[in-house]
């Protein structure tokens, strides 16, 4: 059996920062293939509808959100999780101050 080492990461290494008004991100963590970001939306900040070719996968920790994926929109609270396939419309609206964790697959080098 091989073991491998991890790595650890320093919240400094990954300041927040400001992807469009009202809406934080911070790269909670990265690896070679999957990359995890905490997401903090101000009540009526947008995520504009979007898409890359990374395959998306988060849940909301606190808050609402009204959460679009192609054609379908869904209010997501605590608890609720999604799931966006690479190179799917998509895009979020705070219905409240609103923190999300997402994975991306592979690791987005734009957040880096």
């Amino acid at each position: 059996m091989t073991v491998t080492t991890g790595a650890y990461h320093s919240a400094s290494e990954w300041p927040s920062i400001e992807a469009v008004p009202g809406v934080f991100r911070r790269v909670l963590s990265c690896g070679d293939d999957v990359m995890v970001v905490q997401f903090n939306i101000a009540g009526g900040a947008e995520v504009p509808a979007h898409t890359h070719p990374h395959e998306q996968v988060g849940h909301v920790v606190s808050g609402r959100m009204q959460f679009r994926i192609g054609d379908e929109v869904r209010e997501l609270g605590p608890g609720d999780g999604y799931s966006v396939p690479g190179g799917v419309t998509h895009g979020a609206v705070g219905i409240t101050d609103c923190v999300a964790v997402d994975s991306f697959h592979p690791v987005r080098e734009d957040y880096r």
